[in-house]
């Protein structure tokens, strides 16, 4: 060795690589860890089915039977994981998304027999939206045609069906409500609804920055969405971020309990700007298309999915989001309680 590499040795009193020399020094300082009770899995109950049915994209998720739903809850109660998050796909849709009214649809059915499976040991969240129920895919119901003959999502007239269908599921047995529908004022019709109906005790999941995004595809075939056009008239702008950050104060102060950000990997500065702006938990989504990348990738050989997959939610919880939303819910936590 060189006189001056020898001097350039003696000079590094810094070394930050000491930390980084084996396996028990990295877990002893990791900044970020992720558990498995802070995982999400999004469940799809189809009405009618007789045997699951794969979702197209996104591997190793289905649309599910009452039976194989009892089995699937069964894997996640074992696994550890947090919660989770329940989406119902009915036979009869129609414009004003009757059916999530139904206390005995396929929606409120799911949620009741999940609630008397795991009781407390797990988090049942409903997702309160009408666009699985509805024929025109929207998130709420439409207004009348202008002189064009286009309808535009009514937001109010969509509130008031919020607040009806949240108190059907939280009488089915929901722990949470997974607002969803990015209607102004939501959480906070949500929650007047709720306490009136004596359910003071059900909790706001807000999807306050819910961005328009081109990463919902496989989710619209899991859920069979009518939906034609698209939802930027409520939705978010992915080109914007202040707007996010007013979002996720209305919905703060109209009383969420939680802050979700959707999608997840793609948004990883609103994730942060949310952890910084509120003292709420952050919940963030990786959405189907995010899911979909990785699976399609690793499919190929041209990455390594089980590190791919946990460096992905790794960089959702470093960030700053307490929860993930996510498919590998149950397989991840396997990987976890391994270590």
């Amino acid at each position: 060795m060189s006189n001056s590499a020898n001097g350039l040795s003696n000079s590094l009193n810094q070394r930050p690589r000491r930390l980084r020399a084996n396996a028990a020094i990295r877990n002893l300082v990791s900044e970020t860890q992720v558990r498995p009770e802070q995982l999400i899995l999004p469940l799809f109950v189809r009405e009618g089915l007789n045997e699951p049915k794969p979702i197209k994209g996104l591997p190793g998720v289905v649309q599910h039977t009452e039976t194989s739903l009892r089995v699937e809850i069964d894997r996640a109660l074992e696994a550890g994981i947090g919660g989770v998050m329940v989406f119902g796909i009915p036979n009869h849709r129609d414009p004003l998304g009757s059916e999530a009214l139904n206390p005995n649809g396929v929606l409120s059915n799911a949620i009741r027999d999940i609630r008397a499976q795991v009781g407390d040991r797990l988090v049942v969240i409903a997702d309160l939206c009408l666009d699985e129920f509805t024929s025109h895919g929207h998130c709420g119901v439409l207004g009348k045609p202008d002189a064009h003959g286009n309808s535009a999502v009514d937001n109010d007239a969509t509130l008031e069906i919020y607040g009806r269908m949240a108190a059907v599921l939280a009488e089915a047995g929901a722990h949470m409500l997974g607002a969803s529908g990015m209607m102004d004022g939501q959480v906070a019709a949500t929650r007047r609804a709720l306490d009136a109906a004596g359910h003071q005790d059900v909790s706001i999941l807000a999807y306050a920055a819910k961005y328009a995004s081109a990463f919902y595809g496989p989710f619209r075939d899991a859920v069979e969405s009518q939906l034609e056009g698209d939802r930027k008239t409520y939705q978010q702008d992915p080109r914007n971020a202040r707007e996010s950050i007013r979002e996720i104060k209305l919905d703060a102060a109209e009383g969420a309990d939680i802050i979700m950000v959707k999608p997840a990997l793609a948004y990883l500065d609103i994730i942060s700007e949310a952890r910084r702006s509120v003292d709420l938990p952050i919940a963030s989504y990786v959405v189907s298309g995010e899911m979909a990348m990785i699976e399609a990738a690793a499919a190929q050989g041209l990455i390594n999915r089980e590190p791919a997959i946990l460096e992905a939610l790794a960089s959702v919880y470093r960030a700053g989001a307490n929860i993930i939303c996510t498919y590998w819910a149950i397989e991840v936590a396997g990987w976890l309680n391994r270590r």
